[in-house]
């Protein structure tokens, strides 16, 4: 598996720190937020070549989909499309029971984030992964003299996990596999022991 095409759903701080790695390393950044693409001029520009402006479908059609909404709008995310099989998503999404602003917590026992979100997205392949890490902290130049910054992916789709390392790498930070999106979901979700925690991996 190769995924060669990056869309977003939401255009928030976190989605735009990847979207500008990802435009630099070569890939296509196709984004999407719920006012439409004509509200995304100035995100392209400051994103520069390789960023694009397109509809919730054309994004959702892209090999990779990067998740970034509020918690409790994902149903209606989910909705938009009824069947997600076939789609490598990757769910950037934090357990706030309510946003603007972000506030408490959005209690899924005994499910997991991850494992609910893949409940509203029937028949997705759900990868957790950037969730955890701070928007400024992801937006810098994930290379240091200590080390290259750690991205935590948990998911249960092991050729569409490697295949996300494989893009985590080029994008020049460094992967870490926390295995199945149960037990490595319950470590990066909101509260959980990885939450908010950013790590350097030397090379």
């Amino acid at each position: 598996m190769e995924l060669k095409t990056i869309g977003t759903i939401g255009a928030g701080a976190p989605v735009q720190a990847i979207a500008s790695h990802a435009a630099r390393a070569g890939y296509p950044v196709l984004l999407s937020n719920s006012r439409g693409p004509d509200t995304l001029g100035d995100t392209v520009a400051a994103i520069g070549p390789g960023a694009s402006a397109v509809t919730f479908e054309e994004a959702a059609a892209a090999d990779l989909v990067l998740l970034a909404v509020p918690f409790s709008a994902v149903p209606a995310v989910g909705q938009r499309l009824g069947d997600w099989t076939g789609r490598v998503v990757v769910d950037m999404t934090n357990q706030f029971a309510e946003p603007d602003p972000y506030r408490g917590f959005a209690d899924v026992a005994p499910l997991t984030g991850s494992e609910w979100v893949a409940e509203q997205l029937p028949g997705v392949t759900l990868i957790k992964a950037f969730n955890a890490m701070f928007a400024t902290f992801m937006a810098r130049d994930p290379r240091h003299e200590e080390g290259n910054q750690a991205v935590f992916l948990a998911g249960d789709d092991e050729p569409a996990k490697l295949a996300l390392a494989q893009v985590v790498a080029r994008l020049r930070f460094a992967p870490v596999d926390l295995g199945g999106l149960r037990e490595g979901g319950a470590l990066l979700q909101l509260g959980g022991p990885l939450s908010g925690k950013h790590f350097l991996l030397q090379g």
